[in-house]
């Protein structure tokens, strides 16, 4: 069942837009003594973080160090998303904004939430958005999205637990004294349709609003899919006093569609290696009708920044979101081939999370000298509270078996022809668990409280450094609500203290070139990224420990095109890993577990002024470095590969007309650690043409998969592996007033 309601969305929506295309030009403005309205003078609002429109180049980050610091003087290896890679590579997704991104890919995530692996390790929970967490497994996008930064290594100093290879940070649209009036609409492929809008302006010298919204209702290459999202995001800023600037704001978010977990792989091996089944790539392996995905988000934020001059200020932020989010799925396991014909065995499950996430962070940022030594200082703490409830159930089909179940059926797993794969089977849903050892059921509260302290010293125009510690006390309460669970062990605690250190040295041999080396260390409490049971019931496990080595160089060529360079090794200790034979089962590895050693290469920005370049290159070798289950020690990571290459251009050939081109290699990788199941290489090219009318109005085409290339970017496990869409081409319009 789907959960079909918008109304409430809706009524909030067309009210705002409303409001915001009744409201006069002249809104806020005075009268002269004539009685004719004024234009209203308005203070000069510098955007940090931001480059002018029309260059993919970034200089300038307050999220990395909690400071308004160039990017030249970090000693991390950064990639920054702007705006105007986003709009030109119409990205709408985070899969898609790590396209062009080295050291990141993704994964399925199960066909309901973002996936993404990060220097090897993978995460759906490294996600945060204006440096608050945003932890909760669905797909995000980018329509009130300014830009998006990508953080490799360890942030914990920054942002607390986990992030051990890295995370996504995105920066949202908010209200300034600007006017913004923007409407787009796309179509394309497969029934696309989106629509988005973005309306700003000054009420008068102290408050100004913004409301960003989206809504989609589009399909698919895969049968049966469908994809309906919608979401409001209104801002408020105000000017409270000269030096106090205050920015609140709500953002209502629905994302529904059908869970696809792609398609299975064969069973017997050809060459040493399996390989994903040969089919139809819009063969959907399940019941696409009966594996509905839905998460309702509503969130508020709020910021208080107060300067008290001399390079002091008071920074305050709060974010309460409450996310409700359900999928099922009857999706594809073993393929078993046999002379009298292939076939595939289906199974179902369902699952339901309730979260509420309260977290506020207070930073105080000040100035200091010490002889020639100067000092800028960062401290502050982050309180948080996050209560979640989760309910998984499994599926059972209808006995005695009946069509389109084959014999050899049993009530967890419908066996169907591989060449016909597609169902519409009743499944009833339940939790089945009378021994403790079934599907989830339970409830947690997890609480933060962090403090932490940084310095970014200046020894020198050609010497700098960062070194910072963070101290977070993690603390959960758990009940375990299944079935034949004893009392006694039904209701779990546990605490852990994690003390994260960070230290970088910049040396600039020339003010545009930096040289830096940095280390750092982050946790990941024994109750995993997600807070889940699996990984809490397993009471001896210290957190998960993650070290970063890592060197670099940065390279501003111009003020509009930046190179950098990043070599590293990332180890991880205490593992909590998944069973790749048994998905159920956890396996604790303790001590060294598992390496990562890589390089990443990055340049953006404008090679000439109508010649706009992004180019990454990225080489991982991780590896496991214990046994894992049945699993020996020195297996690949899954869907790491060794090489990956990504180039786009934009070129200009007049003030109307534009192309782009992409090009994006991938070597192979695999889909588990079993390595079992191999992903094979792959290039992929984008295209896109460009025609701005004016000022006003602009519109493009881009085409992915140039070449309709056949390929496989994604999988959850050696089961469930995502094929890469066919050729598809969308219109986008843009229109500002």
């Amino acid at each position: 069942m789907r959960y079909t309601d918008h109304t409430p969305a809706f009524a909030l929506l067309a009210t705002a837009l409303l409001l915001i295309l009744s409201a006069p030009a002249w809104a806020g403005s005075e009268l002269d003594a004539a009685g004719e309205r004024k234009p209203t003078e308005l203070d000069r609002i510098e955007v940090i973080g931001q480059r002018e429109p029309g260059s993919y180049a970034t200089k300038r980050t307050s999220t990395a160090t909690r400071t308004d610091t160039p990017l030249l003087d970090v000693p991390q290896s950064i990639t920054v998303v702007s705006q105007q890679q986003i709009r030109d590579q119409a990205i709408q997704g985070m899969a898609d904004a790590v396209r062009y991104v080295p050291g990141i890919g993704i994964t399925q995530g199960e066909g309901n939430r973002d996936g993404l692996v990060f220097r090897g390790n993978s995460s759906t929970a490294d996600l945060f958005i204006d440096g608050m967490r945003d932890d909760v497994q669905y797909f995000r996008d980018t329509y009130n999205i300014e830009r998006i930064e990508a953080f490799k290594g360890p942030n914990a100093m920054i942002f607390g637990r986990g992030s051990p290879g890295g995370l996504l940070n995105r920066v949202t649209k908010v209200a300034h004294w600007g006017n913004v009036r923007e409407f787009g609409l796309q179509v394309g492929s497969w029934d696309k349709q989106r629509l988005t809008a973005d309306i700003g302006q000054a009420v008068n010298d102290r408050v100004a609003f913004r409301v960003t919204g989206v809504y989609e209702d589009s399909e698919s290459f895969r049968d049966g899919f469908e994809l309906h999202r919608k979401g409001i995001n209104p801002t408020l800023a105000i000017r409270a006093g000269g030096s106090t600037l205050v920015t609140i704001g709500y953002e209502y978010f629905r994302d529904e569609r059908t869970a696809d977990r792609g398609i299975p792989s064969y069973q017997n091996p050809f060459g040493g290696t399996r390989y994903p089944v040969q089919t139809d790539r819009s063969t959907f392996f399940g019941d696409p009708g009966g594996s509905p995905s839905w998460v309702e988000v509503n969130a508020f934020n709020a910021l208080v920044e107060h300067d008290f001059g001399d390079g002091m200020v008071l920074r305050n932020r709060t974010r309460y979101a409450d996310y409700d989010k359900f999928y099922q799925n009857v999706f594809a396991g073993n393929v078993t081939q046999r002379p009298t014909g292939d076939t595939v065995a289906l199974s179902a499950y369902n699952d339901t999370t309730l979260r509420e996430n309260l977290f506020n962070q207070t930073d105080l940022v000040f100035s200091a000298t010490t002889g020639t030594i100067g000092h800028k200082f960062v401290t502050g703490i982050e309180l948080g509270r996050q209560a979640s409830d989760s309910l998984r159930q499994n599926g059972f089909f209808p006995m005695p078996i009946s069509a389109p179940c084959l014999t050899g059926s049993t009530a967890t797993g419908c066996v169907v022809p591989l060449g016909r794969p597609t169902v519409a089977v009743p499944v009833t849903y339940r939790n089945n668990s009378s021994n403790g050892t079934g599907p989830a059921s339970n409830s947690g509260v997890t609480k933060v409280a962090a403090a932490y302290l940084q310095d970014q010293i200046e020894f020198s125009p050609q010497w700098q450094a960062i070194v910072g510690v963070r101290y977070d006390r993690f603390d959960v309460d758990f009940t375990d609500r299944r079935n034949g669970v004893s009392p006694a062990n039904r209701a779990l605690s546990s605490t852990d203290n994690l003390w994260s250190p960070r230290a970088g040295l910049v040396y600039k041999p020339m003010e545009n070139i930096s040289l830096y080396t940095s280390y750092g260390v982050t946790y990941l409490p024994r109750s995993g990224e997600q807070l889940s049971s699996l990984a809490f019931n397993s009471q001896s496990l210290e957190p998960e420990e993650f070290r970063n080595y890592e060197i670099g160089a940065k390279w501003d060529i111009r003020p509009d095109l930046t190179a950098n360079a990043a070599v590293y090794r990332l180890n991880r200790s205490n593992a909590a890993v998944v069973d790749p034979v048994e998905p159920n089962r956890l396996i604790l590895l303790t001590g060294d577990s598992q390496r990562v050693e890589g390089v990443e290469l990055s340049l953006a920005g404008n090679l000439t002024a109508t010649w706009r370049v992004i180019g990454s290159y990225a080489y991982q070798d991780g590896r496991t470095r214990q046994n894992v289950g049945t699993t020996p020690a020195g297996r690949l990571l899954a869907q790491t590969p060794r090489h990956a290459i990504g180039a786009w251009n934009r070129y200009d050939f007049s003030p109307h007309w534009g192309v782009g081109l992409g090009v994006i290699y991938r070597d192979r990788s695999f889909a588990s650690i079993s390595n079992a199941v191999t992903l094979k290489s792959y290039t992929r090219h984008d295209a896109a043409l460009y025609y701005t009318l004016n000022e006003r109005f602009s519109a493009q085409l881009n085409v992915e998969n140039l070449f309709d290339k056949t390929y496989f970017p994604s999988a959850h496990n050696d089961s469930n592996i995502t094929p890469g869409a066919p050729r598809g081409a969308y219109l986008s319009m843009t229109l500002k007033f």
